[in-house]
Formats: structure tokens, C-alpha cells, sequence
């Protein structure tokens, strides 16, 4: 049974602001266990010396000292917990009042700042990536760790998902991030989405976001689910229809796509470093956020 988790001002606040946070939603063993599983496959690392199926490493990750950015969608296939915890009803409950009361998992993943040299993630929209036939896409973020302005916190602008599909391109390719030069935004007015550990943020599919990097001596882990309404259908196409209708998480699956206006851009021709965001944004021109490289020459 769905029962109804936020109230009509959150509902409100979504709606103009494109983002909310949830303090404290996930709690007790099962943050525990998401905190231990996540060691678990972290330490695991030890082993791997690239990027895999599973894997996105930073350029400083070793054996002796493994350092993982990204663990990739396929955690949610791989293990139990992670699949579980997408459909964990205090999480559909919030989404049926924001999507509707059929929705599909697109994808997701669980991003890792380590403490000191986190990589930051460039200003861009997720609709950049992935547009849909309706805007009725976000993104949710569970802290896994206790999140602030510095170790990382995800920042966001307010409202822009009102507003254009921003030009996510450099060099005639897609780069995954938009050029702060070339975007009539005011970035002063970021707002961190900080909280403790076992909180959800919530961002919208077209809101600007990025976060910096972890200056701390604290590392901040953040998984990600992205859902779609079941009548949002990808503009880039279903590869396998059952897997498709497979990662639905509440309601019926429909082959009635709802098409609706909004500003698109395609992304293509595909960039040049595949694998990540983290690997996209290789390809950008021109950065907002220090680097950890460019920490360490100044």
C-alpha cells in the first residue's frame, strides 16, 4: 500500500524548486548494512587495476590503497541489497507523489568522494543524458555518510529546471557538462543539499547540479537511484524490451509513451571517453570546480 510521505508544501517545494531533502530516511541496520556492503565491494577493488563493468577508479587508486569514484549500475543486478533498497516502499511512497503511481527504474549508481581528493562532477542536468518522451524523471541521493560544504555535498540551482536543456557538448561531441561561460546562470546562487547520513535528496531530471571537491578528512558516499513515470519512454531507444519493463519498482508497465514539450538536446555524437560522467567530462573545455590536480600545483 502506497501511503503518503510528503506533504503538500514539499509537493510544492518540488514543483518550484526542482529538488527537497528527506533528513534521516534510512536508518538503523539497514544504513548499516548499505555502509558494509559498500566497504565490502570497495575493498574488493584491491584486485582491479581499470575501470570495469564494475568499477570507476580514481587515477591515485592502488592495491595497497584502493580508491573507487563510482560504483555502476550494475550493483543494482549484482546484489540483492542494493535492488531491494530501490523499491523499498518509504522510498515509492515519496516517488508516487511526485511521478504517479507506475514507475520504472532507469538506472543508478553510488558515487564516492574520498576523503581529501573526492573528484568533483561538473555542472550539468541529467535530462542531457538521458531525454525522455515527458519531463516526469528525477533522481534521488541517499548519504551514506553525514554530508556538508566540505566533503562534498551535492549543489544544485534552484528553479532551473524551469529552463533550457543547456549545451552539454565540446569539440562538436557530447562531454556531459555544461560550459559555465557559455550559461546565463548565476552560480552564485547554489544551494547544498547537506544532511546526515541516511538522508535522500531528491533532484529533478532538467535541475543544473554539480558538487565540488572533498576537501575533508571525511569521505562522502552517495547512492543514486534515477526513475521515470512507466509512460516516460527514453528518445534513445529500448535495447531489450523485458530487461526494460523489469526495473519497474511500482505499477503497470505501458507501451503508451506520454509525449510532452521540453527543451532537448541529443547526446550525440557520443563523447570521446565513455564508461562515467567521470570519464565524459574528460572532454570539457572549460572547468568550474578545482581538481585535485590543480589542488596539488597550487
Amino acid at each position: 500500500m502506497v501511503v503518503d510521505m510528503l506533504t503538500d508544501q514539499q509537493i510544492e517545494t518540488y514543483r518550484r524548486d526542482g529538488y527537497l531533502v528527506i533528513p534521516r530516511l534510512i536508518q538503523g541496520e539497514q544504513l548499516a548494512e548499505l555502509r558494509d556492503l559498500t566497504d565490502r565491494i570497495v575493498a574488493e577493488a584491491r584486485g582491479v587495476t581499470a575501470n570495469d563493468d564494475l568499477y570507476d577508479l580514481e587515477a591515485s587508486h592502488s592495491a595497497a590503497l584502493p580508491r573507487v569514484r563510482r560504483l555502476k549500475p550494475v550493483i543494482f543486478k549484482r546484489y540483492a541489497f542494493f535492488h531491494a533498497l530501490a523499491r523499498d516502499p518509504k522510498i515509492t511512497s515519496i516517488l508516487a507523489q511526485l511521478l504517479g503511481p507506475a514507475i520504472r527504474q532507469h538506472g543508478g549508481k553510488l558515487n564516492m568522494k574520498s576523503a581529501g581528493y573526492g573528484s568533483p562532477v561538473e555542472w550539468h542536468q541529467d535530462w542531457a543524458f538521458y531525454p525522455h518522451t515527458n519531463d516526469d524523471v528525477l533522481a534521488t541521493g541517499i548519504y551514506l555518510d553525514d554530508c556538508d560544504m566540505d566533503n562534498g555535498a551535492l549543489m544544485v540551482i534552484p528553479g532551473s529546471h524551469h529552463g533550457p536543456t543547456w549545451d552539454h557538448h565540446a569539440d562538436g561531441r557530447f562531454c556531459g557538462a555544461m560550459n559555465p561561460d557559455a550559461c546565463d546562470i548565476d552560480f552564485d546562487k547554489a544551494v547544498p543539499l547537506t544532511g546526515p547520513a541516511g538522508s535522500m535528496t531528491i533532484h529533478h531530471v532538467r535541475l543544473v547540479h554539480g558538487s565540488a571537491l572533498n576537501r575533508s578528512n571525511r569521505q562522502r558516499r552517495l547512492l543514486l537511484h534515477e526513475y521515470t513515470a512507466a509512460d516516460a519512454w527514453p528518445l534513445l531507444g529500448v535495447a531489450n524490451f523485458e530487461e526494460f519493463n523489469s526495473r519497474m519498482v511500482l505499477g503497470e508497465p505501458t507501451i503508451e509513451p506520454r509525449v510532452v514539450a521540453a527543451p532537448i538536446r541529443m547526446p550525440l555524437p557520443p563523447a570521446d571517453h565513455q564508461g562515467s560522467i567521470y570519464e565524459n567530462q574528460r572532454g570539457t573545455g572549460r572547468r568550474f570546480f578545482e581538481t585535485y590536480e590543480e589542488g596539488v600545483r597550487a
